[in-house]
């Protein structure tokens, strides 16, 4: 009469560990985000030995799924935290978000691709990509130093600059990651391939992102809000529309060969201008973020019961590579960026340290590995599944007091 059928077993397994990684952190923090480094800890032990499972969903193999699956996490995430910011003018309030783009972020690609090179044998293609991949903090699992949800207020400096650095940073290290390609695949890196490379990944589909994020952004914002006149589509206060709006401007900027991660995010800051006190923007926000949860739990579970199939490939290089970035490379290179801006030594050092890793560098991975064949694949995966376990565990057990205490300075 009863039997155990394999899928319903994988399901239910699959819920038990989501259950207990959210659950247990009461007990280790009180925090929710150390439940990122356990739902992976929790995937290994509860898939990690089932015959054939690791194998099956080994990202070496099939990157095409991880690279699906990631590219939404990360999409909604981008979108929520347009959604979160409040407020975008202040003096001198963007100085550090810049400095951590444009100075920290080169720094902390240059700084990995050195490592990746020198500790690690990889090829430049591969050492380029892995700093490419690694650089950007994470829009998906950096919650806890970011700002609240829309409408709360009370935004401190630091909240705000991890905030917008995740926001952009994930659409800015693209074209590192299509260099990384275009060598990998034409075998040498030549001043007529950097030209192409610039015109067309740097500034064109920057800017086509920026703006194709906020056509959408606007054009959103009034059809939720003004279009039909005392019919708005905000008075239905259905949250699905904040789903739609983000895949619409992901999918048209990807059309026009615009990055679409730059545009989740401008379309979500766009947006939050309209109608900026409406409680409504709460209900959008609060409904991409469940289902960036939801994929982003089933997607470190699932990370966690690949891991045995990456083992083979982690050694000391790679992690010396994960060790070097969370705790030299990214302070360090963020550190000094941030130099001369005033700002008091815990802020500026919170700011340099808590540059979160995780579903962003699972996607760029997966991505190029879809569309290049990689000398260096294996250690590449096993590189970032053992960063994102560090950085989860470091930075989500500490991250919550540490902001709690420059807040408190103010």
């Amino acid at each position: 009469m009863f039997g155990f059928d394999p899928y319903h077993v994988l399901l239910a397994t699959a819920g038990l560990a989501i259950i207990v990684s959210y659950w247990s952190p009461r007990f280790i923090s009180g925090r929710e985000p150390a439940a990122s480094a356990l739902l992976v800890l929790g995937g290994f032990a509860a898939f990690a030995w089932v015959p054939g499972m690791p194998d099956a969903i080994n990202p070496v193999d099939a990157p095409q799924i991880w690279e699906k699956a990631a590219e939404i996490c990360v999409i909604l995430g981008l979108f929520g935290t347009g959604l979160r910011i409040d407020r975008l003018v202040g003096r001198d309030l963007w100085k550090p978000t810049f400095r951590l783009l444009v100075i920290a972020m080169p720094l902390t690609i240059l700084a990995l691709a050195l490592v990746g090179w020198q500790a690690a044998g990889m090829t430049l293609a591969g050492a380029l990509l892995l700093g490419a991949v690694l650089s950007p903090t994470d829009p998906v699992l950096a919650g806890e130093v970011q700002v609240g949800r829309p409408t709360e207020g009370g935004e401190h400096q630091v909240q705000f600059a991890l905030t917008t650095e995740a926001g952009l940073n994930d659409g800015l290290a693209f074209p590192f990651v299509h260099l990384g390609i275009l060598i990998a695949t034409a075998g040498a890196l030549s001043v007529g391939l950097f030209t192409e490379w610039a015109l067309r990944d740097v500034f064109y589909r920057v800017i086509v992102g920026a703006a194709g994020g906020a056509a959408v952004g606007w054009l959103l914002g009034k059809s939720l809000f003004d279009w039909p006149e005392g019919n708005a589509l905000s008075k239905t206060q259905t949250g699905v529309v904040a789903f739609a709006g983000v895949i619409l401007a992901y999918g048209l900027t990807e059309l026009i060969e615009g990055y679409g991660f730059i545009a989740a995010f401008v379309a979500g800051l766009v947006l939050r201008r309209e109608e900026s006190e409406n409680d409504f923007h709460q209900r959008l926000h609060d409904f991409s973020q469940s289902i960036e949860h939801t994929l982003t739990a089933l997607l470190l579970v699932a990370l966690g019961a690949a891991l045995p199939s990456l083992w083979p490939y982690l050694g000391w290089p790679e992690v010396i590579v994960a060790v070097a970035l969370i705790f030299v490379v990214r302070p360090v290179a963020a550190w000094f960026a941030l130099s001369g801006l005033g700002l008091r030594w815990r802020a500026r050092a919170v700011m340099a340290f808590y540059g979160v890793r995780g579903i962003g560098s699972i996607y760029y991975l997966a991505y190029a590995g879809h569309h290049v064949e990689l000398v260096n694949e294996g250690a590449l995966w096993a590189t970032i599944a053992f960063t994102i376990v560090v950085s989860t565990l470091v930075h989500g057990l500490t991250a919550g007091l540490a902001v709690e205490r420059v807040i408190e300075e103010k």
